[in-house]
């Protein structure tokens, strides 16, 4: 007589895709170094040049996606004193599939001591009838840096938002420093009320870490011209951190208000 596991997950169908690419930063004692690059699914991972001490990473996207019932991930590691900037080459689009199944995009990010990442990816476009979850955690060593930009452009022009939840997490020595969840479309009632988004379709956050910040001489600073459609903050976080955060109505001016708020973070 069989018996038949009734807790097991059910497998992918056929069609989905489910891949993980992995990015490994070292340090060598002179430069950093990129042992591992592991590309899958719709990831293809692209050494640049080094600039600034930084290795570089770019992530070319060589297929459509997510698309619904999709599982996808991307892990980084930055090693003992490694420096490793990641980007990507074009905005990652949110796409319908042939399920109404949300697909999954999971992105894990670790820093080691004294070590450096910078994690500025494209924007991410959320279209119409797409249904997304993104979580991207984050572990940092307590003498950890970290400058990482966070964008989601909610539709394309003329067409309205997909189905799009967001979850960031960051501890630091393994304690939280921020956790914050954010759930847009048609299917979270109030995401384009006043509260929220309002009209504005353009959105996103830019954390830095950082062990020489001392937050106390960071007062809140308000972002942009009041008299344009693009508004943020720059705030200090419970720890060496300062954390932005912008709407506006075009990926341009998002783009700009982060910008201002990271010399604004880099200014003493």
């Amino acid at each position: 007589m069989s018996t038949v596991a009734q807790d097991l997950a059910p497998l992918p169908d056929e069609s989905t895709v489910v891949a993980t690419a992995r990015v490994r930063a070292n340090h060598n004692g002179h430069t950093t170094t990129l042992p591992l690059l592991s590309s899958d699914g719709p990831f293809h991972l692209q050494r640049l040049r080094p600039r600034g001490g930084l290795a570089r990473v770019d992530v070319i996207g060589a297929m459509s996606g997510p698309l619904g019932g999709d599982r996808l991930a991307l892990h980084a590691d930055a090693g003992p004193h490694a420096r490793l900037q990641i980007t990507s080459a074009a905005s990652t689009i949110a796409l319908r599939g042939h399920t109404d199944d949300p697909a999954t995009y999971d992105i894990r990010l670790t820093v080691g001591d004294d070590a450096t990442l910078h994690w500025l990816p494209q924007p991410l476009i959320s279209t119409a009838g797409s249904n997304l979850r993104q979580t991207c955690t984050v572990d940092l060593a307590s003498t950890a840096r970290l400058v990482l930009r966070d964008e989601q452009i909610l539709g394309r022009t003329g067409e309205t938002s997909g189905n799009l939840t967001t979850r960031l997490t960051v501890l630091r020595a393994g304690r939280p420093l921020l956790d914050q969840h954010t759930s847009y479309g048609g299917r979270h009632p109030g995401w384009d009320g006043p509260a929220v988004m309002g009209s504005h379709r353009a959105c996103g956050q830019l954390l830095v870490v950082d062990p020489s910040l001392t937050p106390a001489v960071h007062p809140p600073i308000l972002l942009g011209d009041l008299d344009t459609p693009a508004h943020g903050v720059l705030a200090p976080l419970a720890g060496p951190a300062l954390l932005a955060t912008a709407v506006a109505d075009t990926a341009t001016r998002l783009r700009l208000l982060l910008d201002e708020a990271l010399q604004q973070a880099r200014t003493p």
